[in-house]
Parts: C-alpha cells; structure tokens; sequence
C-alpha cells in the first residue's frame, strides 16, 4: 500500500504523557498513544472500492494480506503511532466527566488529492477511555455501522463512512438486552473514516476542567484544518467557527428528519464538531411515521432521544458546546444570538424541507398548516414513512377525489381497514386541499414527481433488513451484506430487482430482537 500519510491531530496537540494502556484520568491531553489488539484469525468480509478510491487505495490494496493485517489492528502501518482521543460529554443530558474512545483506535490521516481524512478502528482493543469494557465490538453491531455509514452517504447525509468490515476471529461477550443474559458473539471491526472525528465532548473536557490552554490548542487546530477561511485564534474565529458547528449540525438534523432516520443516542460525545452523522449504535428508521419513537431501548421511558425530538437535542447540544467554548470567548451575546438563529432557522428549514417531500415548489402562506395536518394525519393508523412519501408524487393536479383516492398510497398503510370513518374523511379533506395547493405550482405533473423522487428515497437500511444480513453473517453467508451494499448505493433509484425491499416491515420483525428497538451495545 502506497498512502500518503499527513497525520496532524497526533503531531499538532498535546500527547498523554503515560504510555501504558491501563484505565485513568487523562489530564491536559488530547490523546493517548495506544497500539490495536492482536487477533486470533483476521478475515475481510467487505470493503468499499468506491471509499478506497478516495483514499488513494486499489483493488489489489484491498486484496492484500496488508491490508487485511492494519486494518483488522494486527499490524501497524510504518511511521505511524495509532491513538484514542480524550473527550468527555452529556449523555442523557447529564455531565458523564471523561468518556473518550473507548472502542475506537485512530490508526492514522491521509491525504488524497488534496482532501484530508482520519482513519480509525471500531472495535480493536481497551485504551486508557475504555472504563470497565473490553473495547470489542461484534459482528452484530459491526454490520449495522457498515452499512449504515455508506448507506446515509448515498442518501445525501453527511456522515462518516465505513472503508472495511472484518471478522478478528475471537469471540466477545455481551449482554444484548441489559437482561443479565450475556451470550458469547463473534468479533468484528470495522474501519471508519471522515476528515476528523472530533465531537462536542472532545471540548467539553478541557472546559470542565478549566484547562483553557487545551481548549484554546484544541479549538486553534480545529480552525486551523476544518476551518481554515476563519482566521485562528481571535474571539471573533470563535464565535464564527460554533456558528458553522450549529448551521452544519441543523443541516445534518434536518436531513435525518428527511429521510425518517432515528439516531437514538444523541449525547455531546456522540456529535460530529464537523455535522457527520457518527457513532450507529442503537439507530433506527422509522417503519411507521411515529414522532415519538425511538429506537433505543436506554430511552424507552422517556424517549429524550425519540424521532420528533431531534432538533431540539441538536439545540441542547449546541448550548452545552457554547458554555465549553465561552472561555475563549467571555461574552455570552454572541453564541445566544447563534442558538436563536438556531431556533429560527430550523423553522424555515425544515418547512422547506417537508414541502419538498410533498412536491411543493412555490410560496403559499398556508403550506405550514397543510403539513401540519399531514404530520397528524400520518400517525392516526400506523403509516410506513418510506413507502408514503415515496407514492405521493403519483397523486396528479387533476387526481379525482373519489371512493379510490386513497390507491396511490394504499401500501403505505400496516392496516388499510382501519382507514375508515373520522380517519378516512381527515384523509380525505387533506388530499382534497393538497390537489387544490397543487394547482397552484408552476411544474408538470412529471417534473414535479422527479423533484420529489430526488429527496424521497425509495430503499433506506430498514432495522429488519439489517437483522436479516446479521442472521446469514452469523452463518457465514455474507451474500445479504454485498446486496444491501449495492442496493444502497443508489437508494433513489427505482431498481426494479430489487422491488422486494420497497416493503413495509413484516409482521415476524415487529418484536424480534435487533428489528425494532436496540439496546447501546447495538
């Protein structure tokens, strides 16, 4: 392999002094140097050409007995010195002191036609961050950030992306339901990869601890690297560099809320300081359109991380990053403006957002109130998400509102029987209006429908389809992996071999386990 290493996080800022690799307070560091575990029999399942590509890596790369050996932690690459990054957060809106990497070993950055990219395993080995846990990871939960990462990219969402997915051959305990049932699951790791893997807590440490050089070396380099059109250093770099943080996380928000993606853990340490999507745990896609639903089985009492409440965890986040940041700062004007644009701005984007869904193009006062009454309408009796918004650009200006005004969308509902009485008149005076606002638009019927097919995906990584892939994975058939990779690459695409995924989720995957809810282990 001929990469163009460039490491900059473990040359620019402060190094963990203490090189043994046993659980503690890390203080007025960044990171610590930490070497990947051995395992008992690596092999590759998958790996992405397209991502190796990026990185300045071939197809016989990917072949490689080398490549296999660093990107499974067996061996380590020349002149390069891995690292787990120190970071602390807010995890279920409660201060949880030092987290960091706790699975996560940063193997090393690259640089590729002048874009620059970190490197790092999932699931490679205990470091100074990992607490009471083994920093394992299980093929289970392996698959599920594999596919995802790439999946969202192809959907248009930012996020980091997964490079390789490999068995390490050791098996690794785990406890799949917090029940006190723990069963013995085979080992895996992944590679993820995005420009930087910095997160809110990374400086939300330095700041609890009062450790201001830290925090302003930490913030410099942010600048410096992710930022460089601000310049480093001055209050003003400051409060233009969390302005960006909080337009790109709305922006990442918004686009989840777009394509019915529930994160489900949004803690501080758990939010990309660059607006990628990072850390697929316990997420999920909504099936049924359920505002309140969320996909993890911690949050099941009080759903702080449920599907209509994202946005306003973005917003929670980001004031706990500006308290971190107001040291810097000292003046608490500026960053209370910026979460009041927040505030403001999620408004008129997410209207946007969901007007585009419906194909609706032009400016009407009352589009806001139609989307409001869709919004309701939708989780009167449980309505796929996927399936709805796909099938709504078949409804045409001049749709009759007939006994079958219904059949374009038909699919979409788990149990059209009970699409009757109060239900059925609600759907049919919102239909009635839609077609009448729908007059009101400049496009064709035809442009307007593929308008609405660029932001209404047809194939997302449903949970039961990920379950499936784990199930043969677990067999030794990786065949489901390579075909949801493929699938969906082009989620857009009417793809018409694979028509069979464009389904509701079947009644056998309602309860099982990994289908619906998913514990932090996921």
């Amino acid at each position: 392999m001929n990469l163009n290493i460039k490491d900059t996080f473990n040359t620019e800022l402060p190094a963990d002094p203490i090189l043994e690799n046993t659980r503690r307070q890390v203080m007025q560091a960044c990171y610590s140097f930490v070497t990947p575990k051995l395992t008992a029999k690596p092999s590759m399942i998958h790996t992405s050409s397209e991502l190796a590509l990026d990185l300045g890596l071939t197809e016989d790369d990917l072949r490689s007995e080398e490549f296999q050996n660093i990107f499974t932690g067996n061996a380590v690459l020349k002149d390069t010195q891995p690292y787990a990054m120190c970071y602390g957060g807010h995890q279920f809106g409660n201060w949880a002191g030092q987290l960091g990497d706790g699975r996560a070993i940063n193997l090393f950055e690259v640089n590729h036609n002048n874009k620059q990219w970190a490197l790092q395993l999932k699931g490679a080995g205990e470091t100074p961050y990992s607490r009471t846990a083994d920093g394992l990871a299980v093929l289970r939960s392996s698959i599920r950030e594999y596919l995802c990462s790439e999946a969202m990219y192809h959907l248009g969402v930012p996020t980091t992306r997964a490079l390789s997915l490999a068995l390490t051959g050791d098996q690794v305990l785990r406890d799949i339901l917090y029940n006190g049932n723990p069963a013995y699951e085979k080992g895996a790791v992944v590679c993820r990869v995005a420009p930087s893997f910095l997160r809110f807590g990374n400086f939300e440490i330095f700041s609890a601890r009062q450790d201001k050089k830290t925090l302003k070396d930490l913030t410099d380099y942010t600048i410096r690297h992710f930022f460089p059109h601000l310049n480093e250093g001055s209050k003003e770099s400051y409060i233009q560099f969390f302005k960006e943080v909080a337009n790109s996380t709305l922006d990442m928000i918004i686009h989840w809320q777009r394509v019915g993606f529930v994160h489900g853990v949004m803690n501080t340490d758990n939010m990309s300081i660059l607006g990628l999507t990072i850390d697929y745990g316990p997420y999920g896609w909504l099936e049924g359109y359920d505002e309140g639903w969320t996909p993890n089985t911690t949050d099941r009492q009080y759903k702080r991380y449920r599907y209509g409440n994202q946005i306003n965890i973005g917003l929670w986040n980001l004031y706990q990053l500006a308290n971190s940041l107001f040291p810097l700062i000292e003046d608490a004007a500026p960053l209370e403006g910026i979460l009041k644009d927040y505030r403001e701005n999620y408004q008129t984007k997410y209207l946007s957002m969901m007007k585009s869904k419906i194909g609706l193009f032009d400016t009407d006062k009352n589009d806001g109130e139609l989307l409001g009454r869709l919004e309701e309408n939708l989780q009167l009796t449980e309505t796929d998400m996927t399936i709805f918004f796909r099938s709504l650009n078949k409804i045409e200006k001049e749709s009759p509102i007939d006994d079958h005004f219904l059949n374009p969308v038909k699919d979409a509902f788990y149990v059209f029987e009970e699409v009757e009485g109060d239900i059925l008149e609600k759907w049919k005076t919102w239909f009635t209006d839609y077609q009448i606002r729908l007059q009101k638009e400049s496009l064709t019927d035809e442009r307007r429908g593929e308008k609405m097919n660029m932001v209404n995906p047809k194939y997302v990584l449903r949970n039961y389809m990920a379950q499936l892939a784990i199930d043969d994975a677990d067999k030794g058939n990786y065949t489901l992996i390579n075909e949801f990779f493929q699938l969906l690459k082009h989620p857009y695409n009417e793809q018409i071999k694979a028509e069979k995924w464009f389904a509701k989720r079947p009644d056998w995957a309602r309860n099982k386990v990994g289908c619906s809810m998913l514990s932090c282990s996921s």
